[in-house]
């Protein structure tokens, strides 16, 4: 069975081109092995009043079902921060993340509640094939 990945970071300040990219890269490089959760797949349009909660609750199950959360720690975020508070605090979810922050620079919230901070989305994509992808031992 393949677990399942929810594919957290900025949208709603981000531009729209980079909030996708980042995400097709990800799909490309674990879709093999991985089943892909991306919030983009829906059509929702921030800011509008009566799309709000709708946003939050089906980006929040994505949340529940997901095994693991990547996520793209390229700025603070009020979504991406809640998602992973949310997952890691309540659900006991195992989460990494990329960034280009140092340690140093970094959120001490983001620091505690995510598992693995990595520098760069290729570090993260090895690291998820290395410790969560079935290796045939023979």
């Amino acid at each position: 069975m393949r677990k399942k990945i929810y594919l957290s970071g900025p949208i709603m300040d981000e531009n729209p081109r980079e909030a996708m990219t980042w995400r097709e890269r990800a799909k490309e490089a674990l879709s093999e092995h991985f089943i892909l959760l991306d919030p983009m797949r829906r059509d929702f349009k921030d800011r509008e009043v009566d799309s709000a909660n709708e946003i939050v609750e089906f980006d929040l199950q994505d949340v529940r079902d997901a095994d693991i959360l990547l996520v793209n720690y390229n700025k603070p975020s009020i979504g991406t921060s809640m998602e992973v508070f949310y997952a890691a605090h309540d659900l006991n979810k195992f989460i990494v993340a990329f960034s280009p922050f140092s340690f140093q620079e970094c959120s001490p919230w983001m620091v505690r509640y995510c598992t693995k901070i990595l520098p760069s989305l290729d570090s993260a994509v090895k690291y998820l094939r290395e410790h969560f992808v079935r290796q045939d031992v023979r």
